[in-house]
């Protein structure tokens, strides 16, 4: 089972894959969809590639992308397709090769199928349920790190710059990636132990490593602790935790025991 979305989602990010990097290599435009929230050519345009590839094999299949107008419609399928189809859009701007092309597919609101593929460095993490996961048709696992003090953990540049990260510093080793769906994709193939994030995200930013997470054998919830739920009718979860399965416990109680200190002194 999965086996066709699986193949399907692989060809369609490698297909986008290949548009991103033509524009990657060349002057771009970009624009603003909002205040810190760019978007090129390349995110348009992939996004229509994986639409038509998805659509051609699956046309009864929900649909939900950053970059597609969102339809209540997906709310009544309990197959859809959720989309990135650039995250890390900032880091590409910069040329910056840390993003990635994210396809997942739910079911029920569980992620079945994930697939999350830089095409810079040309490497795609995929997993299916009951099938593994993979970094280019090579198994892959998280890793075993359950000390925090030890632990290589993920952050995001703009929440560094905010200072949410500095109070952290001294109790991990915190490295900053950009993109979300590139840092759970790193973790799920045991290339980092974990990242968490208090603020929101869209479902499309971690649907994808949360289907890599997951059939890694890792763990991912929301910030609170909660299992993750997709094509909710407000697409945006209030954060997440993700690391590998002996690190998860100990880092929420980390969390617990500095955030409220890091938020009085704020």
């Amino acid at each position: 089972m999965w086996t066709r979305e699986l193949e399907v989602a692989q060809d369609a990010a490698r297909q986008a894959g290949r548009i991103v990097c033509e524009v990657y290599d060349r002057p771009f435009e970009v624009r603003e969809k909002s205040h810190d929230n760019p978007v090129t050519e390349a995110d348009l345009r992939a996004n229509d590639c994986i639409y038509h590839c998805i659509q051609a094999a699956f046309p009864d299949d929900g649909w939900l992308s950053e970059e597609t107008g969102d339809s209540r419609a997906r709310l009544d399928r309990r197959r859809v397709w959720i989309i990135d189809p650039l995250d890390g859009t900032k880091e590409f701007t910069q040329h910056i090769p840390e993003f990635c092309i994210c396809i997942a597919l739910v079911d029920d609101g569980a992620p079945v199928v994930g697939v999350s593929y830089n095409p810079v460095t040309d490497e795609l993490f995929a997993a299916a349920r009951g099938h593994g996961l993979t970094v280019n048709g090579v198994p892959a696992r998280p890793t075993a790190t359950a000390d925090v003090a030890q632990a290589r953990v993920l952050a995001s540049r703009s929440e560094d710059k905010r200072g949410e990260w500095d109070a952290y510093k001294s109790r991990m080793r915190v490295e900053l990636i950009g993109s979300v769906a590139f840092k759970l994709a790193l973790i799920a193939a045991g290339r980092a132990d974990g990242t968490f994030s208090l603020t929101p995200k869209h479902e499309w930013d971690i649907c994808s490593g949360a289907a890599l997470i997951l059939e890694g054998g890792g763990r991912i919830t929301d910030c609170y602790g909660e299992p993750l739920r997709f094509n909710q009718p407000k697409p945006l979860l209030p954060g997440l935790i993700a690391t590998n399965a002996a690190l998860y416990e100990p880092m929420r109680a980390v969390i617990a025991e500095v955030e409220p200190m890091r938020q009085t002194a704020s």
